[in-house]
């Protein structure tokens, strides 16, 4: 049994626990309170959300500008004005468009997150640059007397410098042609300083343009300018310099020239602000850094401002501007229609024409096809499309096997002049040509129509590359045609599944074609699949399905040629006629040939006529 002092100790411990444990409960009931009293704090702290037009609670301002503004407000307001394609969002501070999200276009992989323009900007689109082209993000005053609710936004501020300055936007509602996507775009100025002031030094900023993902090619994001239409286009990484040239804090287009319109870029989308009629000013570009995500590499991304027309305003005097803002995706079809130069906001490049050809048959292919299969109908329309081109060259790769084949089978003697001239070139290159014509061989019929075909792949590529008709559209496995079909990833390299297909297809194809040439012109051309397969393994699934196509249709076009019984090789009784190439061959042969029986160790003097002289007899 326990003694009394044993009894006496629990009894004490016991009762130390116990207030121990209702202390302690008590300091937990304690820190719950103050945790809900923080929150409840913290909600009352965070700013209210953005106000509709109608409800927001700000002073009117006097339509005219020679009365000064009332005090701007001191805190970041919004409204917004929202069509069926973009929801544009204003912010007071700056006087413009913050960001604009479109309803249709969501970011690469995330299906619930809309892509947003100009969300790292720095200011919005629309707002004024001044001195060092730096964005004057003071507060505006929303005009709600003369805003229109979901329509019309009307700001009001007075510059530093003394400029009071109106701004309205309002949304297009005409129906025209890519009408959801701009803005009209009003301004006007009064001097209300005692000095002159030239609007020269103020420009119109035109936002940010970033890559939306991190493998996006960043020679595709830019700065362009549209001047006689005539599209100037400067990449971004320009701005880097390199081994030729240094790195460039700014980028100027040539002053007073007439710009149609101007404005940043990246591979889908732009924005573009156009004067109602061509304004001889110019355009900076600046770039910037850009981080996707907290962990990521940073991005390059470039900011760019039109500056207002030389202009000279006196005290008390009174400029108005309009312009027409355009933030919307680069859509061929749609941009077409709008007519006025917009097109060229595609920049296809050389190849434009075809580029532009192949998009507006691609889309009517989708149309035809959307009905039966709605979900693989981007797919579906490639795969249309490249059968189609592949029919109308038909006759071209035809007449190219042809003669391929026929140039096949003078290897032998191809081999006998190579060894009978193997110490004159010259005499070779004669002989060639003379057995060529002997066979009735046009040595082009086997390349020429191979380098017509090289238009038609350049504006396939560019077409595909630009087509944000095709961004989040899937098919098959693939679920962004616009992005590389990554199946998993194998010790962080991406497993993309078409570009090995579209290898192994070029290696058959080739392997089935007619071989002309040497051996090592032999082995370079086995090797070209899998270097176009390094090149190209990162690129857009959909370049990679036409790719792809392409082989397999030619593949299954070669085994038909070769079934077709070819003429045996005879030569031809009138020896034949000598083509360009062969006249082009002999001439040079001729050429050199007088150049050896000249002679002389040192350079010739051109400059006096050259005497006749006897043939050599060595020594």
């Amino acid at each position: 049994m326990y003694d009394r002092k044993t009894w006496i100790v629990l009894a004490v411990c016991g009762t130390l626990l116990a207030i121990g444990l209702q202390q302690s409960n008590k300091n937990a009931q304690d820190k719950i309170r103050q945790e809900q009293a923080r929150q409840e704090a913290l909600r009352k702290d965070q700013p209210a959300q953005p106000p509709a037009p109608a409800e927001n609670p700000v002073a009117p301002v006097s339509p005219g500008l020679t009365v000064d503004p009332p005090p701007p407000p001191t805190e970041e307001e919004f409204v917004i004005l929202a069509t069926d394609k973009v929801v544009f969002t204003f912010s007071n501070i700056g006087g413009g468009v913050k960001y604009a999200d479109f309803k249709t276009e969501f970011q690469v992989g995330k299906h619930q997150e809309f892509v947003r323009v100009n969300e790292r900007g720095g200011g919005p689109i629309g707002g004024l640059a001044g001195a060092d082209e730096a964005l004057e993000n003071l507060s505006y005053t929303y005009n709600e007397a003369e805003s229109i609710p979901g329509k019309k936004v009307v700001y009001a501020a007075k510059l530093a410098a003394g400029l009071l300055v109106r701004k309205s936007f309002s949304l297009v509602e005409t129906g025209e042609p890519g009408a959801p996507y701009l803005l009209d775009c009003d301004l006007q100025f009064e001097n209300a300083s005692a000095a002159a002031l030239k609007l020269k030094q103020w420009s119109i900023y035109a936002g940010e343009a970033a890559p939306l993902y991190q493998a996006e090619v960043i020679q595709q994001t830019g700065v362009f300018w549209l001047e006689n239409n005539s599209m100037s286009f400067t990449s971004v990484s320009s701005f880097s310099g390199g081994w030729f040239s240094t790195e460039k804090p700014i980028v100027n287009s040539p002053p007073d020239k007439k710009i149609q319109y101007a404005g940043v870029t990246n591979q889908f989308f732009a924005t573009a602000i156009r004067p109602n009629e061509p304004l001889e000013t110019s355009l900076w570009a600046k770039p910037s850094k850009v981080k996707l995500k907290d962990d990521a590499t940073p991005l390059p991304s470039i900011r760019a401002g039109l500056r207002l027309p030389d202009v000279t305003l006196d005290p008390s005097g009174q400029k108005s501007l309009s312009y027409r803002i355009f933030i919307g995706p680069k859509h061929n079809p749609m941009l077409q229609k709008m007519g006025n130069g917009w097109g060229e906001l595609m920049q296809y490049g050389w190849f434009w024409l075809v580029s532009v050809g192949l998009n507006q048959t691609l889309n009517f292919f989708h149309d035809c096809l959307a009905g039966m299969a709605k979900k693989w109908a981007w797919g579906l329309a490639i795969i249309l499309l490249t059968i189609v081109v592949r029919v109308v060259i038909w006759p071209l790769h035809a007449k190219s096997t042809r003669t391929m084949k026929r140039m096949s089978k003078l290897q032998p003697e191809m081999a006998k002049l190579k060894e009978k001239y193997a110490d004159d070139p010259n005499k070779l290159n004669t002989e060639t040509m003379g057995l060529y014509r002997k066979f009735g061989i046009n040595p082009l019929g086997g390349c020429l129509p191979m380098f017509i075909q090289i238009p038609i792949f350049f504006g396939f590529y560019r077409m595909l590359q630009y087509a944000v008709e095709l961004r989040g559209q899937g098919f098959l496995w693939v679920d962004d045609l616009s992005q590389p079909d990554t199946l998993t990833y194998w010790a962080g390299i991406p497993i993309n599944f078409l570009p090995v297909v579209m290898a192994i297809s070029s290696f058959l194809q080739i392997r089935m074609t007619p071989k002309t040439g040497d051996a090592m012109q032999q082995r370079i051309i086995m090797f070209m699949p899998f270097m176009f397969f390094f090149f190209c393994y990162n690129f857009a699934s959909a370049l990679a399905l036409y790719w792809t196509t392409q082989n397999i249709f030619s593949i299954g076009q070669t085994w038909l040629m070769n079934r077709i019984p070819e003429p045996e090789l005879k030569p031809r009784k009138d020896g034949g006629k000598k083509s360009w190439v062969q006249r082009i061959a002999e001439q040079q042969a001729a050429a050199q040939k007088l150049r050896q029986q000249g002679g002389g160790a040192g350079p010739k003097n051109t400059t006096e006529p050259q005497k006749k002289r006897t043939p050599r007899t060595g020594g």
